[in-house]
C-alpha cells in the first residue's frame, strides 16, 4: 500500500477519535488524585492509557490541522500550536503519574500527594518548584488553544461545524469547573473530548483523496 500525505492525515483522524474516546471514558472512573490511589489496579490501567492518549492527541490534532491548513489561516496555526504545547506539557505530568509516582508512594508519600495535588491547586506545602506554575500554564493553553482551534475550524468549513463549535465553547467553559466539587470536576473534560473525537471521526471517515498520486 502506497503511503500518501492524504492517507496519513486520514489515519491521524483515527488517532484523534481514539484519544477523545479515552479522554471521555476515563473521567467518570478515574481514581482520586491522592497517594493512596497510585498503587491500585485502576491506577495501573488508567495512567498508561492516559500516556497513550497524549501521544494520540498530538498525532490527531496535527492531522486535523493539516487537513484544513490552507483554510484555517493564522488563527488555526495559533490554536494548533497552543494545543500541541498543552498536550506536550501534559504528557510530562501524566508520565510522572504513571512511572514515577507509584515507586515513590511508600518512600515519599508527601511528595507524591503534592505532585498529584498540582492538578487542583493543593500541593500540601510541598515545594515543587516551577511545576504548579507550569500546570497553570497548561490550563491556559488548553482554554485558548481549544477556543482558537475551534473557531478556526468553524470558519474553515472543511470539517463539521458542530464539533468545532463544541470545542470552542467547551474550552471556554472549562474553567467554570473549578466551582464544582473536585470529585466531579473531571466531567467537565468530556465535552472537549467528544468534540475532538467527533472531528477525528469526520477526518477518518472521509473518502480517500487521490491528489497525491502521480
Amino acid at each position: 500500500m502506497k503511503v500518501t500525505a492524504s492517507s496519513l492525515i486520514r489515519w491521524s483522524g483515527l488517532a484523534a477519535l481514539v484519544a477523545g474516546i479515552i479522554f471521555a471514558g476515563i473521567q467518570p472512573i478515574h481514581p482520586p488524585d491522592v497517594v493512596a490511589s497510585v498503587t491500585t489496579g485502576a491506577w495501573a490501567i488508567i495512567t498508561p492509557l492516559k500516556t497513550a492518549m497524549c501521544l494520540l492527541f498530538l498525532i490527531g490534532i496535527t492531522g486535523i490541522y493539516a487537513r484544513q491548513v490552507d483554510e484555517a489561516g493564522w488563527l488555526g496555526l495559533a490554536g494548533f500550536l497552543l494545543l500541541i504545547v498543552c498536550w506536550w506539557l501534559q504528557t510530562a505530568f501524566i508520565f510522572a503519574e504513571t512511572f514515577i509516582a507509584p515507586p515513590l508512594a511508600k518512600t515519599a508519600p508527601g511528595f507524591v500527594d503534592g505532585l498529584l495535588g498540582v492538578s487542583y491547586g493543593h500541593t500540601g506545602g510541598i515545594d515543587l518548584g516551577a511545576l504548579p506554575a507550569i500546570y497553570a500554564l497548561v490550563g491556559v493553553l488548553y482554554l485558548l488553544g481549544g477556543l482558537l482551534f475551534g473557531i478556526a475550524t468553524l470558519r474553515a468549513r472543511v470539517l463539521p461545524r458542530w464539533p468545532a463549535g463544541l470545542l470552542a465553547i467547551a474550552a471556554v467553559l472549562t474553567p467554570a469547573a473549578a466551582l464544582l466539587p473536585h470529585a466531579i470536576q473531571r466531567l467537565a473534560a468530556i465535552p472537549v473530548a467528544l468534540a475532538i473525537a467527533w472531528l477525528g471521526y469526520a477526518l477518518w471517515s472521509e473518502r480517500p483523496q487521490h491528489r497525491d498520486l502521480a
